[in-house]
């Protein structure tokens, strides 16, 4: 008996000692294939690449171009002379303002004065000659109406038999002589009447070249040139080389011609706003506006030659000098902005990779525009909502998933 209980508590603890040594074992099997687990999911997040991303910034509405451009009178004209002869006054110096109309010098032409003195002479001398044609005309007619009656006369004494015919074809024949000699005063009449038109004109000519010995301002402006002196003999250009007198400009507005690059032609359309510098004005903008361009890009240079009006009244502004430029050229859109380290140089062109919402690289190709040192512009490819890249691998392909950091830069 005593020993049928030994034998049961044996075979208990052996089962004990069975089922512990089995525990033991499970537990290790267990903790060996969770280790595995882990070391396995492990390396796979080690396997997929932790990248940063930065979202575009936008940037501004306006393009600032700075480019050179000469300023210009608004308008600008040589002065001569229409009467020859010599100067005999001159009424205003340099830097004078003169306004339109105002008399700028005089000039003695004793020749042009004795051309219209005698051109009045023979104007007067073809009216007494035209004069002259109609009263002979007058006396002519007379003559006609006494012919053709006499004429008549005979015709009715012929048709009575009362006279010869003989006689009759003579008073006939005499008619028609006087009234062909009325036709032939008529046309002298004519003639003498284009005589007198024909003098009129040449002395309506020469009193208007005599009206030119007064030289005046065509327009309101500075004199900016006086190129002679009294005593001077003028040339209005008959026979020798004009002599310009004075040279006026018109101040008060300026043009400025600036060549545009090519790449901005679409963007420069009137209205656009511009500022002048210059370095005797430090600190200073003159605002004018675009006007009006070439609408044509000029092959040599490739640039489109545009024209900015600035206001002058003021006069601070002087005409032939140099300006820097400041054209504010409107965008057709926002562009976007993104660090330098973002762009990928591949044989397609320049690339950047955006990250999708599932983690997944896609490479875009993009277009750039300017450059700003540490960021550029980006004018086509990305999106203001893209997530790219900051710094990606020379090896980062399209297709790869990645892992994004938590701070996505902006």
């Amino acid at each position: 008996m005593a020993q049928g209980r030994r034998g049961a508590k044996l075979a208990l603890i052996v089962i004990v000692l069975l089922l512990g040594t089995a525990g033991i074992v499970t537990w290790g099997i267990q903790a060996r294939i969770k280790t595995a687990a882990a070391v396995k999911q492990q390396t796979l997040e080690l396997a997929v690449p932790t990248v940063s991303v930065v979202r575009p910034k936008r940037g501004a509405m306006k393009d600032e171009v700075v480019l050179p451009g000469n300023i210009q009178a608004f308008t600008d004209s040589p002065i001569y002379a229409r009467a020859s002869g010599y100067l005999k006054e001159w009424k205003v110096d340099i830097g004078a303002r003169v306004k339109t109309g105002q008399v700028l010098a005089e000039i003695d032409a004793p020749e042009l004065d004795q051309q219209v003195r005698q051109a009045d002479a023979a104007l007067a001398q073809s009216r007494a000659a035209l004069e002259q044609a109609r009263a002979m005309h007058e006396l002519g007619r007379t003559n006609e109406e006494l012919a053709r009656v006499t004429a008549q006369r005979w015709a009715n004494l012929v048709a009575k038999g009362a006279v010869s015919r003989q006689e009759n074809d003579q008073y006939q024949a005499q008619y028609q002589a006087q009234a062909a000699n009325v036709q032939a005063l008529e046309k002298a009449i004519n003639a003498a009447q284009s005589t007198v038109s024909s003098e009129e004109a040449n002395l309506a000519r020469l009193g208007e070249l005599q009206g030119y010995k007064v030289v005046k301002a065509p327009f309101d402006g500075v004199i900016t040139a006086r190129n002679t002196d009294v005593g001077a003999l003028v040339n209005a250009g008959n026979g020798g080389p004009a002599q310009e007198l004075f040279h006026m400009a018109s101040t008060a507005t300026l043009r400025v011609f600036v060549r545009l690059p090519q790449v901005y032609s679409r963007s420069a359309v009137p209205g656009v706003t511009a500022d002048l510098v210059l370095s005797e004005f430090p600190g200073r903008r003159f605002t004018g506006k675009l006007v009006r361009t070439s609408e044509a890009i000029d092959p040599a240079t490739r640039t489109l030659l545009t024209e900015v009006d600035v206001d002058n009244r003021s006069g601070a502004l002087l005409p032939g000098a140099y300006a820097a430029v400041h054209l504010k050229l409107p965008s057709a859109a926002p562009s976007l902005i993104l660090p330098v380290n973002a762009l990928l140089f591949r044989s397609e062109g320049l690339q950047v990779g955006v990250v999708s919402p599932e983690g997944r690289v896609e490479l875009v190709s993009v277009i750039l525009g300017k450059d700003y040192g540490t960021e550029v512009e980006v004018v086509s490819g990305i999106s203001e909502s893209d997530r790219v890249i900051v710094n990606p691998p020379d090896s980062l392909t399209s297709g790869v998933t990645v892992r994004v950091a938590e701070t996505e830069g902006r």
